[in-house]
């Protein structure tokens, strides 16, 4: 993916891209009404009068108001309750819910529609075929008015849940796992990190303090081929940074590298103060372990979230393990460019070990997690194993601990002794 396509991508998901689409096209069907009189010259069996389109044009124009006012509240209110019941990172799904965009953008289309039909009516801006072309048109706002009011409606039943919220993290997470998939060394090759230690070159730094939120490997791949050159990417999307931090290394068949590469270079780093799920499959697994633990705290204490997310997470994993063994032997598109893979052990540990770590006392919890733990221990290439079985032992280390009696002690020590067989059967 280049960055101009990124850029327009994240674009599309903006509220503003869809109601400014859709006003402008408001606008565009009211005024172009005003040409049917030269287009249809010939006269139409019916009149529609002019206080007609008037009486229906001001009612649109008189509720699109309220009714936006009335949306704009409720998903206020269901952005909140997503925040406070499962985790401040899924407000950005919610926000970018493709159902409450094109109806906000309808209400407010309709509203400029009608504004703009009414000024041309006292205007006398219209034909007798222009009115009677303005009005078909208004009986289809209106149809799209109610099917969009249906759909919002539906939708802020849901929007907010913790139900929801998890389901579009997971299905967030999983749709760039499958991106990552597609491109697993984001185009480039495997940088293994002993290869990483091994080699040096011309470094690359960062000039500002953020996440890594999008890199372009192709423009990396273009000045390779221009310029003769090698690149070791360093850091991954997701990755934090600080002023000075290493971004890459340049590699050159010559003694002399062309002035200011680094700079170009650079460019091919965006930045924000906030992580992207674009091209970073572990904010997923971190945003679902996020409402796990909301639900785990004191003040919610609702285990069954945890345990819903705990099968989600595994769910997740289950199929990365399996497809990324797959994925990684693709050959690269872009083999000048070096880039360091995802590790195993970041995933398993971004997706359980806070959730043990606040669920060890809970029983309920930990036997879920040492089941899901130990189903992952014999799925996937052998890494993966093994960083599910480290995981298994610091889970069930810290709930043997932290559990209060010994009747809970010896259901955990039977869990994880079945798990044991299994792994050496």
């Amino acid at each position: 993916m280049t960055k101009i396509r990124w850029i327009l991508n994240r674009l599309r998901r903006t509220l503003m891209v869809h109601v400014a689409s859709y006003a402008v096209m408001g606008l565009i069907v009211a005024a172009l009404a005003s040409l049917a009189t030269n287009y249809l010259p010939w006269a139409l069996p019916f009149e529609i009068s002019t206080d007609a389109i008037d009486s229906l044009l001001t009612i649109i124009a008189t509720s699109m108001l309220t009714i936006t006012t009335f949306s704009l509240g409720a998903l206020t209110s269901a952005y909140s309750s997503a925040t406070s019941n499962g985790t401040a990172r899924a407000t950005g799904l919610l926000t970018e819910d493709e159902i409450v965009q094109s109806s906000l953008a309808t209400f407010v289309g309709s509203f400029l529609f009608s504004i703009v039909g009414l000024i041309a009516l006292k205007v006398s801006f219209y034909g007798p075929q222009g009115r009677a072309l303005l009005f078909i048109v208004t009986l289809v706002v209106i149809a799209m008015i109610v099917v969009a009011l249906l759909r919002l409606i539906n939708q802020l039943t849901k929007l907010g849940r913790v139900a929801d919220t998890i389901s579009r993290i997971e299905n967030t997470a999983k749709e760039a796992m499958e991106n990552r998939l597609q491109y697993p060394f984001l185009g480039g090759k495997s940088l293994p990190d002993v290869a990483h230690q091994a080699r040096r070159g011309l470094p690359v730094r960062a000039s500002t303090v953020g996440y890594v939120q999008f890199i372009t490997i192709k423009l990396l791949a273009d000045i390779c081929e221009q310029e003769s050159l090698q690149i070791d990417v360093l850091v991954l999307p997701g990755s934090f940074v600080y002023e000075d931090s290493l971004l890459a290394h340049i590699h050159s068949q010559g003694d002399v590298l062309p002035e200011g590469i680094e700079h170009l270079v650079h460019n091919a780093f965006e930045f924000g103060p906030n992580r992207s799920f674009d091209q970073d499959p572990r904010f997923g697994l971190i945003a679902l372990t996020e409402v796990a633990l909301r639900a785990l705290s004191p003040a919610v204490n609702d285990p069954g979230t945890a345990i819903d997310v705990i099968g989600r997470q595994t769910r997740l994993l289950s199929y990365w393990g399996e497809a990324w063994a797959e994925a990684e032997k693709k050959e690269p598109e872009y083999p000048n460019v070096s880039v360091l893979p995802l590790i195993y052990e970041d995933m398993y540990e971004d997706a359980f070990n806070l959730i043990a770590r606040d669920g060890a006392a809970q029983i309920d919890v930990m036997s879920r997690l040492l089941k899901s733990l130990t189903a992952l221990t014999r799925i996937g290439p052998m890494a993966s194993r093994r960083a599910a079985q480290h995981q298994l032992d610091l889970a069930y280390e810290r709930s043997l601990e932290a559990l209060s009696t010994e009747a809970e002690k010896g259901r955990l020590k039977s869990i994880y002794k079945r798990a044991i067989e299994d792994a050496a059967a």
